[in-house]
């Protein structure tokens, strides 16, 4: 049942950062509501230094967004949930899993 063709959403931080931590909550959120159209990926700059510096990742936090195997979208710094559902939108296909209240 793997969708291979939904969007990776990298989130690039390292422990230390402040920003970052701070939307680590956001994005759990984020992955548990797009499961289905959308896959996050979070990575340690530090321990992932090649990765970053191939993307071009000088701030902590940045989120790229990767289709098709190359990167379409990126925000740097710390955004807002509905700046990043504004990047999303264009890429993301179907609709979301509606979550029963």
């Amino acid at each position: 049942m793997g969708n291979e063709t939904r969007p990776i959403l990298l989130f690039f931080t390292t422990p230390t950062s402040g920003p970052a931590r701070r939307m680590e909550s956001l994005l759990a959120h984020l992955a548990r509501k797009e499961r289905s159209r959308l896959r996050v990926s979070r990575i340690d700059v530090d321990a992932s230094a090649e990765v970053a510096k191939r993307l071009r990742v000088t701030d902590v936090p940045t989120l790229i967004l990767v289709k098709d195997k190359r990167p379409v979208a990126r925000l740097e710094g710390r955004v807002s949930a509905p700046q990043i559902e504004r990047m999303l939108e264009p890429y993301l296909v179907g609709s979301p899993e509606t979550v029963a209240a």
